[in-house]
């Protein structure tokens, strides 16, 4: 169906492909067999949504852009050569491909621009080059990472794996296609440390850092799986880009105390590039309604996306990042004991509420009168003369109405129900 009808849009052949049979494992099939016979159409779409997304002067596009160009059914399929494609095209256009933290935008040095250059897979001095610091346990990953004892075993451990010369990498790769299972464990051991440099950049957003490094190595097998070494680019480029989506992944599905759908973290980011930009080029935070109108999408849906993404700081969360620090301190120590507790707050909202109830039992006047002179409006005790004014009464006489409206509370019906209530809560 997909093959009879070339001109229909992008989104119109993924419909189709979802369409040709119910089972999860023909949709996957025919919509990989789609992408490898005509990978053309597909590629057009993609860079005219990722260009859709740039303003007149921008040259630099994100990882993260190039995600949310790729719709969700195709991002298990493509292949390296779609991929290469992709950034050849975008190379042509004088684009270059930036990576950026999971909340924020920011501009990375003129030699990480482009992802081909990015880790300078070149040829393997150049690899070695770049992860001979990760031979020695004692270097610091960055300035914020202590190496504590768990990771300098790991990295004792993993730098027993001497780096592949391009001539072995294409040979283990061929065997691990052959199903292999040695040559697969060394593919995966000698791009270890890669894993590593790409999971510096995430520590601070909500996951530790052994478990972005644990993150990174599983992207890092799928990417072995997914390698074809006939297409003749290096495995390292390649794996790259399974290694840093399974770990933005991991700390969209993990890295928050509550967690909420990918597709919203997804949407959150992205507000977020958008309200770094207009601050960028209007030097003020955009209000909802333009922030509606550059998301575009409705102002109610842009509430609840601002809602979501307030990120819930956990009591229990222990202030060192020492994770083998015993009896160490929590959030919670610091807090004031004489302040209420949540459940203290919840327990007397509950009883304002009931109470509040039983005063609506009297009349309008009398209901208000005690609201207004016991803080129910709005938090705060009104006075006789205060109360009077609003009356227009004098304050003698709002005296004497509180007076007769206590006494009704103090009926044997509502007061039992007030008894109820002290004795509930």
């Amino acid at each position: 169906m997909i093959e009879k009808d070339k001109s229909a849009d992008f989104e119109s052949k993924s419909t189709d492909v979802s369409q040709v049979d119910k089972s999860s494992k023909v949709k996957k099939y025919s919509l990989s067999l789609t992408i490898k016979k005509d990978p053309s159409n597909f590629t057009d779409e993609i860079l005219r949504k990722i260009k859709k997304k740039l303003s007149k002067d921008q040259k630099t596009v994100t990882f993260e852009e190039i995600d949310e160009s790729i719709p969700s059914k195709m991002r298990e399929e493509f292949t390296l050569g779609f991929l290469i494609t992709v950034y050849n095209e975008l190379k042509k256009s004088n684009i270059s491909v930036i990576d950026s933290s999971i909340h924020h935008f920011y501009e990375e040095d003129e030699e990480e621009k482009d992802l081909e250059a990015n880790e300078a897979f070149k040829d393997s001095g150049e690899y070695e080059e770049i992860f001979e610091d990760f031979g020695d346990v004692e270097v610091e990953m960055c300035d914020n990472i202590s190496l504590q004892d768990p990771i300098k075993i790991y990295l004792k451990e993993i730098s027993k794996s001497k780096l592949l010369t391009p001539s072995r990498e294409r040979k283990l790769a061929r065997k691990a296609q052959m199903g292999d299972k040695r040559a697969r464990e060394e593919l995966i051991k000698a791009n270890l440390r890669l894993v590593i440099s790409i999971a510096k950049r995430y520590v601070g957003h909500g996951l530790g850092f052994l478990d972005l490094i644990q993150e990174g190595n599983i992207g890092l097998m799928k990417a072995v799986a997914k390698f074809d070494w006939k297409k003749g680019y290096k495995f390292s480029t390649y794996s790259y880009w399974w290694i840093r989506q399974a770990i933005t992944r991991a700390i969209a599905d993990q890295g928050r105390t509550v967690r909420i759908p990918v597709h919203l973290v997804e949407t959150i980011n992205r507000m977020n590039r958008v309200i770094n930009k207009y601050v960028q080029e209007h030097g003020e935070v955009p209000d909802l309604e333009e922030l509606s109108v550059l998301m575009d999408k409705p102002v109610d849906k842009m509430k609840e996306v601002l809602i979501s993404a307030k990120n819930i700081f956990s009591l229990n969360a222990p202030i060192s990042n020492d994770v083998d620090a015993e009896g160490e301190s929590e959030v919670l120590d610091f807090i004031d004991s004489d302040s209420p507790t949540p459940d203290e707050e919840g327990r007397k909202m509950i009883i304002r509420q009931k109470m509040e109830m039983i005063i609506d039992t009297l009349s309008p006047k009398e209901a208000m009168i005690l609201k207004m002179r016991y803080g129910f409006i709005d938090g705060k005790q009104k006075t006789l003369e205060e109360v009077g004014e609003f009356f227009n009464v004098t304050r003698e006489r709002i005296r004497q109405i509180e007076s007769k409206s206590i006494r009704k509370l103090k009926h044997p019906a509502r007061k039992k129900m007030i008894e109820n209530i002290m004795q509930e809560y």
